[in-house]
């Protein structure tokens, strides 16, 4: 069964920390390169973070420095911590293989978790 779930988003403050987790089905996340997008109101989405399935990670300039993938293979779990949020990282966060899993011949995608960053 092919599964992505993400968790751990939720309401904080600019300056704040979140951890965002992943739970894949291994079909999707076993020895592939995976990734956390995220879409805010009224854009496209975008891949912010990516990992290999050997742990070399990328980032979108927007977060360097401040987010950090990461991936526990014998779990088939993702993660993204979050630190110095701003405003502007508001968006609901998405896991998937990068590029993304295709089923049926669209894109899959889970629920997301939202994240909201305001004061």
């Amino acid at each position: 069964q092919v599964q992505l779930v993400e968790s751990g988003g939720g309401l904080v403050q600019p300056g704040g920390s979140l951890r965002l987790s992943c739970a894949a089905s291994g079909s999707i996340f076993r020895l592939t390169a995976m990734g956390w997008y995220r879409q805010a109101p009224g854009k496209q989405r975008e891949l912010v973070a990516a990992i290999t399935s050997a742990g070399s990670t990328n980032y979108v300039d927007s977060v360097k420095g401040r987010f950090t993938i990461s991936r526990t293979n014998n779990k088939n779990t993702l993660y993204l911590q979050m630190n110095s949020l701003k405003p502007e990282d508001t968006a609901i966060y998405y896991c998937n293989r990068n590029p993304p899993y295709v089923q049926g011949g669209n894109a899959y995608w889970g629920q997301g978790t939202q994240v909201t960053v305001s004061s």
